[in-house]
This record gives structure tokens, C-alpha cells and sequence, in this order.
């Protein structure tokens, strides 16, 4: 059976304490309608659907729970992996716990749905160039090419003759600049079919919707960004 694969990330939902998203511009009036009607027009039953972090503003999983299950009413498998923002994300034990059938949490580890093998950690932000990381920062940033190599370790294990794996961060494991890092070096030893990245925010933030780097495509999902649509990176 064929299965396509989507991203979009970055939903900053609060269904159960509503919090307006078009202060941050007109781009997010009615913008989660229109993500609801791009994935009703593409996504079927066994298809798959990464959502690359940011997906509540709630600060316990109590709270994210209706978030969650506002999920759960579309078509396809969903991955999830940790944003920035989803602090409701303390324990992956407890998140999976509380997640619906089809609905998936990876964190620097991965899961195998059909053919497809995903795997996912949050990373963290690349400094820009002559911009000198704090010694905090270096630490995290060391820590984080640490645990996105589990991810893709824990993913080659999993993988079966025919497999296609797929790479799921919530920061983008690069800068502005588009060059390679420590990241991007560590994902082109697994050579993966996709990588999928949320984060960026605003015309301000110099993006782009798909960069090829070491032979690997990376795609932008934050949805302001995308037109509030699902991005399709499986072929």
C-alpha cells in the first residue's frame, strides 16, 4: 500500500483557552480552516502526517489534552516531535500515554509506520555567521547533535529492506545562510528522504519552502509560512 507523507508544524493551538493568533498578522485569520481543508483534500486513511513541534500553548498535558484530541478528527497517522513552545511536553512516557491510536511522539528516537521510518529531536538554534554562541548555548547545541544522532541510530535499527527514512526537528538545522553544520553533517551519514523543520515565523525570517544540502532536501512546514497548507515530501 502507497502512503503519501505531509508536514506542517507550528499550529500554537488552544482550543480550550482560546488565544488569537492574528496578532502576529493577517496571515493566521482563520488559518487552522484552512489547514482542516487542505488536509481533507490530501490526506488519506494510511497516509502520514509529521507535525514538526509548537503544537500547543498549554503548560500541562492536562491542558493540552483538547489540542490533542482536536487531531484526532483528521484522516492519516501523525507524528509529533517536541517544540519550543510546548512546554505541556514534559515526559514522552506520559505524552504517549494520552495520545489517540495513530497519533505518535518521537523524541530523539524514532517509530516505523508501513515502509516509512521517522525519527525526530528538537535541536537547537545555529548561530548566525560572527555570531558567538554563550557557553550555555554551546552546550545545548553540543547535547542536541548528541541526541539527533540517537534519533537516526535508533531509526537505522528499525529499518527494513525498502524502508524510506524521514527526519523530523522542530528548530532548522541551519542558519540563514543555508551552509552545513554539525546537524546537517550528522543527517547526511543516514542520507534520509526528507527532512522536515518548523520554528521561523514572520516575512522577516529569511526562509525557504526547500533547500537541497549534502544531498538531502529539507522543508520548511511552519504554516504561516506555507500558506496554511499541508506540504507533501514523500514522492
Amino acid at each position: 500500500m502507497h502512503m503519501n507523507v505531509f508536514a506542517i508544524s507550528d499550529f500554537h493551538l488552544s482550543i480550550n483557552n482560546p488565544k488569537p493568533m492574528n496578532i502576529f498578522g493577517p496571515v493566521w485569520d482563520g488559518y487552522l480552516e484552512s489547514i482542516e481543508k487542505s488536509w481533507s483534500e490530501n490526506v488519506g486513511e494510511e497516509d502520514i502526517v509529521l507535525i514538526a513541534g509548537d503544537l500547543s500553548w498549554a503548560m500541562n498535558l492536562e491542558e493540552a489534552k483538547s489540542d490533542i484530541d482536536y487531531l484526532d478528527r483528521f484522516s492519516g497517522h501523525k507524528v509529533l516531535v517536541k517544540g519550543n513552545h510546548d512546554y505541556w511536553w514534559k515526559s514522552v512516557t506520559a505524552v504517549r500515554a494520552s495520545l489517540p491510536p495513530k497519533t505518535y511522539a518521537v523524541q530523539n528516537d524514532a517509530v516505523r509506520i508501513g515502509n516509512k521510518v521517522i525519527c525526530g529531536s528538537r535541536l537547537w538554534a545555529t548561530p548566525e555567521p560572527n555570531k558567538q554562541q554563550s557557553p550555555e548555548d554551546k552546550k545545548i547545541y553540543d547535547r542536541e547533535v548528541l541526541r539527533l544522532r540517537m534519533s537516526l541510530e535508533y531509526a537505522k535499527k528499525l529499518m527494513e529492506e525498502g524502508d524510506e527514512l524521514y527526519v523530523m526537528t522542530h528548530y532548522p538545522p541551519f542558519n540563514s545562510t543555508f551552509r552545513s553544520t554539525p546537524f546537517t553533517d550528522v543527517i547526511s551519514e543516514f542520507a534520509p528522504k526528507a527532512v522536515v523543520y518548523g520554528h521561523l515565523h514572520g516575512s522577516g525570517s529569511r526562509a525557504e519552502k526547500e533547500v537541497t544540502i549534502g544531498g538531502v532536501k529539507y522543508y520548511l512546514t511552519s504554516c504561516d509560512l506555507v500558506g496554511n497548507r499541508l506540504i507533501k515530501v514523500s514522492d
